[in-house]
């Protein structure tokens, strides 16, 4: 079967079985809105011939800054059936991140509800406005690039990621991940993350071209995903750990029926071992995958959950990639020890990545690529991440990594959520800081019973010297967490 462009794949499938849903709209009230493949692809030529109107056409840009929504899923198909670029960002962002982000970008039409001088922009209303419009077919065209992820990285400048390829679907094509993970005989996708990361992203779209029932969270909520799943008899979801945290720590989850669930994807950062277990034990070994990569597509890491048993803690062997662990003079490193990680991709799948507005990432001369993180190998080739370089604390001339702190603060049961950060400290130059969201905020866990759990897991120097509690934390909907800014905030004495 010859690929098919992003555009016709939806036609495609609405033509198969109009009437059947593609897509489940769960809002955070509870209520759902249901959408047809018939509804999805006249409401995305609808969509097309607006974005026209206001000039976008082939290799032209399209900001998408809506938020998760129906609306959001007819843009992007929209935007590739005029042979365009879709570039999903965040709703939320303030001003300044706002007017840096699209200079960056220079779209040829923001979507969204944004005051953005100098930019094209089709608001919300204009959209429902759309539905005036034409619905047929309109030409169909094969975006390249097809889509694109702002991010800042570990730079803290906003830049683009661009993948490479035309924007086709090949049903004899299907992703290595996909292949790893294997696949439900009717699958059912829930989607908990939001639509500007790659994991909500990237993962929708792919279920609803593999003819996958798609339910789109508006926003994660645990004790709503959990209902979702049990509803709609959901086979697979992506999750970032601390959706896992909080879904684990649900009151009432024993309870939960959750045997549809043939894979549960942990994705996006590092997860600690007890709740690996957790999840493990209550899905099974074989339905919990865990995989380690970055939107740049260069190479992936991957496991399953019988052979993170075997080697816990790990992420992974190489999936189609080659692994290495290189010192600061490009040199390799031996079995166990900590230095950067850098991926070379050997399959035939479209990889590689451009950035716009940075320069490329670190890369070998015989085209391994780094993206900043830091880990080891052990002696069967499994991958273990130590950290981000730039979250690294060197306190006293050690190296502490966040992560492994963190793993060992979530253990405690009075801990819903936590950072560890560096701090500047006379004595040791950073000393290691821990900021603690309690699970109950009228009653926070003491500090020393903190650092005792702690000095029972971790070597002295490890473990935290100062602790605060933040209730929530400043995570995004994604479940990421800037460890610089939240640094920052608390050196300036404003957290």
């Amino acid at each position: 079967m010859a690929p098919i462009s992003f555009g016709r794949r939806t036609a495609q499938l609405a033509e198969l079985h109009p009437d059947e849903a593609a897509l489940v709209f769960a809002r955070t009230d509870g209520t759902e809105r249901v959408v047809t493949w018939a509804e999805l692809d006249g409401w995305a030529n609808q969509m097309a011939r607006l974005l026209e109107e206001r000039g976008v056409g082939p290799r032209s840009m399209v900001a998408v800054a809506l938020p998760n929504s129906p609306e959001h899923v007819a843009v992007d198909i929209a935007g590739w059936r005029l042979g365009a670029c879709v570039l999903p960002l965040r709703p939320d962002l303030p001003d300044w991140e706002r007017r840096r982000l699209l200079d960056v970008a220079s779209p040829a039409v923001l979507v969204g509800d944004w005051p953005a001088e100098g930019h094209t922009v089709v608001s919300s209303a204009e959209l429902d406005g759309a539905r005036s419009l034409p619905a047929g077919p309109v030409e169909d065209r094969v975006p390249d690039p097809a889509f694109a992820i702002a991010t800042s990285g570990s730079t803290g400048r906003p830049k683009l990621i661009v993948s490479p390829g035309p924007g086709v679907y090949d049903a004899e094509a299907p992703t290595a991940l996909h292949q790893g993970m294997g696949a439900a005989r009717r699958p059912v996708q829930l989607v908990p993350a939001p639509m500007y990361h790659t994991n909500g992203y990237r993962i929708l779209h792919l279920a609803l071209d593999r003819d996958e029932l798609v339910v789109l969270m508006e926003r994660f909520d645990a004790a709503l995903a959990a209902e979702l799943i049990e509803r709609h008899r959901v086979t697979s979801v992506t999750m970032a750990p601390v959706m896992l945290l909080r879904l684990a720590r649900l009151e009432g989850i024993e309870e939960r029926d959750l045997t549809s669930v043939t894979s549960i994807l942990q994705g996006a950062a590092s997860c600690p071992p007890w709740l690996v277990r957790w999840w493990i034990e209550h899905v099974g070994p074989e339905h919990f995958f865990i995989s380690y990569g970055a939107s740049e597509r260069v190479g992936l890491a991957f496991l399953r959950g019988d052979e993170w048993l075997a080697h816990p803690g790990s992420v992974g062997r190489g999936l189609n990639t080659d692994i290495r662990i290189l010192d600061d003079e490009g040199g390799d490193l031996p079995t166990g020890e900590v230095g950067e990680i850098f991926l070379r991709q050997t399959s035939d799948e479209p990889s590689g990545y451009r950035y716009v507005g940075a320069p490329p990432a670190k890369q070998t001369p015989d085209g391994f690529t780094s993206l900043g993180d830091m880990g080891w190998l052990d002696t069967d080739g499994y991958l273990y991440i130590a950290d981000r370089r730039v979250d690294m604390i060197v306190t006293g001339g050690a190296n502490v990594f966040p992560a492994e702190v963190e793993a060992a603060l979530l253990e405690h049961p009075e801990v819903a959520d936590c950072a560890v950060v560096g701090l500047p400290d006379e004595e040791w130059g950073s000393r290691v800081h821990a900021v603690v969201q309690p699970r109950h905020p009228g009653k926070p866990p003491a500090e020393d019973d903190l650092r005792r759990h702690c000095r029972e897991r971790l070597a002295g120097y490890k473990v935290p010297k100062s602790v605060s509690f933040m209730s929530p934390l400043p995570r995004t909907e994604a479940g990421k967490l800037n460890h610089g800014a939240l640094a920052a905030q608390l050196a300036g004495g404003t957290g």
